[in-house]
Parts: structure tokens; sequence; C-alpha cells
């Protein structure tokens, strides 16, 4: 049976009360440019969405005309078939075809977190840890991961952490009586420990996937959850395969096992039923780390041959210093932007902008703070870096997220609790 799609057309006309600043400002709302907008009002005529089934179709055609515009829907007899009774577009600029299904608005990542508001829940489950001889743990974890969750939000919408901390007790009970059976063990035999070392080697890669499979499902953006499909063999080649080869291979495999072990990470984690998808290579890891090492190398190669002349060598110093400094900023700016701009979600991508020398001084200044305070400048350093990265970071919104999240919230019902055995095999790695 051949199945009928539809398109959904501007007639060149706007609804009456409606002046051109409203309109724009309602397209702007749906996720199309300003400039597109103001182009698509000067045209006589314009598809802006295809291939529909007739239920999207007028969902659509209801959003625009209650956007201002004068729409109809055209239907067609294929996906990629363009109707012989619609008329070629006549106007003075070009046409505006797909307009909505091309915009792309930016939708910054915000963090409302502060220092002194966070550093009542820190000092809370620093004293009910201590007294608890550190079996509150779990729900200090919960506590945490809630406010900086809640007070980081997408397009006015915060995250949520929804994990149960008696789950994470209850995974950690178990972990703590397995590493006291394996003191007891080593202290009256070798070989016994040396044995259950042997049978932890297997082990650790299912931990590692239920762990992340346990962080990703307790996690949520507009009660949608996210989740990871990861599978134990990914996680053995990238805990032991990957890194032993880099040893073999006297480092040469380092930028490989990086970027396998991010693919393994990122292209297995899903939000609702849209997965992730890490758009890089394995020579982009390995430009990464050339360039790296090649700045590194310049500079310490300098300071050394500084060091060598007693009037200057103090400076040789301070070149090696700043090699250092150089590579973690680097690492810890660079790689991030990387990754987060090569990162796609359907159709949606992401953008990151961390400064290099930036994130060093935040880093280190944070660090002395921490160590001039006795430890109590720690919660407004979290807060301080949490909202640095926040405001490096953009969605980028292609089209409309609301029908987007409306899909993904109906596929989640379908697919019911089917995820639920997260909450019992996830527990031993958080």
């Amino acid at each position: 049976m051949q199945t009928t799609f539809f398109k959904v057309r501007f007639s060149g006309d706007t609804v009456e009360g409606f002046s051109s600043d409203q309109i724009v400002a309602a397209l702007e709302k749906l996720g199309m440019p300003a400039d597109k907008a103001r182009q698509l009002l000067q045209s006589r005529s314009a598809v802006l969405r295809s291939g529909l089934s007739l239920a999207q179709a007028e969902q659509w055609a209801e959003r625009l005309r209650g956007a201002g515009l004068v729409v109809e829907l055209v239907e067609q007899t294929s996906q990629a078939e363009q109707p012989a009774e619609v008329a070629p577009v006549v106007s003075s600029t070009p046409p505006v075809k797909d307009a909505v299904d091309s915009a792309q608005r930016v939708s910054p990542v915000q963090f409302s977190g502060q220092g002194a508001e966070y550093f009542g829940i820190w000092i809370v489950n620093i004293i009910l840890m201590v007294l608890t001889l550190g079996f509150y743990a779990p729900w200090a974890k919960v506590r945490n991961n809630q406010y900086f969750y809640g007070h980081t939000s997408v397009e006015g919408s915060s995250f949520q952490y929804l994990a149960d901390p008696w789950v994470i007790f209850r995974g950690r009970l178990i972990a703590l009586v397995a590493l006291i059976v394996w003191v007891v063990v080593s202290n009256l035999s070798m070989v016994g420990a040396l044995v259950l070392m042997l049978l932890f080697i297997p082990l650790a890669p299912w931990v590692v996937v239920a762990a992340l499979r346990f962080n990703m499902h307790n996690s949520a953006w507009r009660n949608i959850r996210f989740g990871f499909d990861g599978s134990y063999w990914q996680a053995f080649m990238v805990l032991y395969v990957w890194p032993l080869l880099s040893i073999l291979t006297l480092g040469l495999l380092v930028p490989y096992s990086m970027y396998r072990s991010q693919k393994f990470v990122l292209d297995n984690t899903r939000f609702g039923t849209t997965p992730f998808s890490l758009q890089l290579t394995a020579g982009d890891y390995y430009l990464f780390v050339l360039k790296m090492l090649g700045m590194v190398l310049l500079l310490v190669i300098g300071g050394s041959l500084f060091m060598l002349v007693p009037v200057i060598g103090p400076l040789g110093g301070l070149l090696i210093f700043a090699a250092y400094l150089l590579a973690f900023g680097y690492f810890m700016a660079a790689l991030p932007n990387m990754v987060y701009r090569s990162l796609k979600l359907g159709t949606h991508g992401f953008e990151s902008r961390l400064g290099k020398r930036r994130m060093v001084w935040i880093f280190f200044s944070n660090t002395l703070f921490i160590v001039l305070t006795l430890g109590l400048f720690t919660p407004w350093a979290k807060v301080r870096m949490a909202r640095y990265r926040a405001s490096c970071t953009d969605v980028l919104v292609n089209g409309d997220l609301d029908q987007f999240l409306a899909a993904e919230q109906r596929q989640q019902r379908a697919l019911g609790m089917e995820l639920g055995e997260a909450f019992d095999v996830g527990v031993l790695g958080v």
C-alpha cells in the first residue's frame, strides 16, 4: 500500500492582526533565526516542511498558524517527490526551502549554584559521614548529585538525579564485604589473595558497564532518562586490551586507546531512545596528542638549554614549569572542546569554549584556597568550576526540541521499565 506524505507550505499571506515583528518573534521560538524569518515574510511562497505524516503535518500547520503564517497542506506520493500542483516560488529574494528544518538555535547550559548554599549541604554530609563511620556516603552522593544536577539547566529545564541511596548502599555494602574478605585472605595466604585478584580481573568490565548503566539510567532531563548500552567485551577491550597494547608499543597506541575509550562511553550513551554519536576519528586524537607533545617538548628543550647557562639558569626552570602548565591546560580544555564539538545527539550538536589559561587558573587557585582554608573552600571550588564549565557549553538545537522530546516520551512509555535491572546491577561501580 502506498504511503501518503504531506508538505507544509507558506502561502505568502499572514494571519490578520499579526505584525511582522510578532511573527518573527514567534518563528524564533520555533527555532528559525530572525534573518530567515524576515526573508520568509518577503517571499510569496515557501515550503517549510516536507515528507510528513498527516498528523505531523497538521501539528506543524497549527504551530505555524499560531505564529501568524497562513499555511496549507500539500499531499505527496513519496517523501522525495515535489508535487506538480505546487507552483514554483516567485520572489525577488531566494526561496526559503525547508527553513524550519535547517534552523538552528544556540541554547546555553546554565549553572545557578552558589558556594555558600552548597556549603550547607557539603558540611552536613561530612559530619554525618563521620558520625556514621562512612555509612552515610550513598546519601551524601545522592544529595551532592541532586544539587549539581538540579542547578544545571538547558532551556529553563534542570537535570534530575533519580538514584535511590538505599540501592547504592546495598551495592557498597557488597563491595565492603568483598574488600574485607580480600584483606583477611591476604593476611592468611598470599596465594589466596592472588586468586581473588585474578577473579576480579574478568569481573571489572562488568562492574564498569553496570556502573555506567546505573548512573545514566538515574540521570534525566524533562523526565526523559539517559541510558547506556555498552557491552562487557567492549569494556574489556577498553580496560585491558588497548592499554596493554599501548604499553607494548611504547606508547604509540595511547591516542588510539583514548579514542576507543571515549567512543565506548559516548557512542553507547543515549537520551531516551536517541543515541549520542562521536564524530571524531583516531587520527583526530593522534593530532591532538602530537600538538600537545610538540608544544611541551619545545618548552622543555628550551628550559633545559637555559639551565646550562649559570646566569639565566632559573629561567630554564620556569620554562619547564610553564610546559607542565601548558600540557595540563591543553588537556583540560582542548580535549573537552574537541569532543563536545564532534558530539551529536540525533540532529542536535554541542559547542564547548573552555579556555586553557582559564582552566589552569581556576584549578590551581582552587587548590591553593582549599589548602589555605584546610579544606573549607571545597564547596566554592566545586561550584566555581561547575559554573565556568557550564558558561562555556552550548547545545545546538536543530528544529523543534519540543517535538523531539514528545517523540522520546512516547517511545519511553513504550519501553516501560525494561531498564529497571540497572538499579540492581549498577550499584557495585558507584
